[in-house]
């Protein structure tokens, strides 16, 4: 029998820990690595090259977003990816699903659910879970326009941009996020005071809040700030 090479990308290990259980349960998937961020998710894609890829989608130093994109870009062959978010919003999935990711499952899933999906989309096709494969057409609410609005600005950022906002809006210092991304913290304030500059932010609280809204962090790593 084939295995199915995956590997599981999110920053609670309880939840990494889960996940690899219930797949090695079964007899066709091979979970070749975990990892705790979006920069480690992507490294590990490039080096292991596996058939699947599932991403949280908050994760800290680079979210399942943006090391979704990177993957898909940059490992070869393109492994498939899969989305797992707590978020179940419409403007969340057409984001991912933009990118080229053929799979978005909600954290409530049921364990036979995430095998199947992997299965699927192995096999060329695309997978939702249940609660949003019936709402892919219907009209957003306005969470989820202004959330998609906000998405669309970020677009307009380089990927250095999105890195540097990321970081920062989790709480990091000019000199952390700097050693985080190997530049000097001279070139983090420079693409910091870009990033304002497109955004039309003036302090770290509006760069926050705005990270936020937009879906790059989750609003408990920032709440002492706002």
């Amino acid at each position: 029998m084939k295995h199915i090479t995956v590997l599981l990308a999110d920053d609670h290990n309880i939840v990494r820990e889960g996940l690899r259980a219930l797949l090695e349960i079964e007899k066709d998937f091979d979970v070749v690595a975990e990892a705790t961020n979006g920069l480690e998710a992507v490294e590990k894609a490039m080096e292991l090259h596996p058939a699947v890829v599932v991403l949280d989608l908050a994760m800290p130093k680079l979210n399942g977003l943006e090391a979704a994109r990177r993957i898909l870009q940059q490992v070869s062959p393109v492994p498939k990816v899969i989305i797992l978010s707590a978020h179940s919003d419409d403007a969340y999935v057409e984001q991912v699903a933009a990118l080229g990711v053929v799979g978005y499952l909600v954290k409530q899933t049921s364990s036979h659910i995430l095998a199947k999906a992997i299965r699927e989309i192995y096999n060329g096709k695309q997978f939702y879970s249940p609660s949003l494969a019936g709402r892919m057409g219907d009209h957003q609410q306005e969470s989820s326009r202004r959330t998609g609005r906000l998405r669309k600005e970020v677009e307009h950022l380089t990927s250095r941009e999105r890195e540097v906002l990321q970081l920062v809006a989790e709480g990091n210092a000019n000199k952390q996020v700097a050693a985080d991304l190997g530049i000097s913290v001279k070139t983090v304030e420079k693409h910091r005071q870009s990033v304002m500059s497109k955004l039309g932010i003036h302090d770290t609280a509006g760069l926050t809040r705005y990270a936020i809204s937009a879906g790059i962090v989750e609003s408990c790593v920032q709440c002492t700030i706002l």
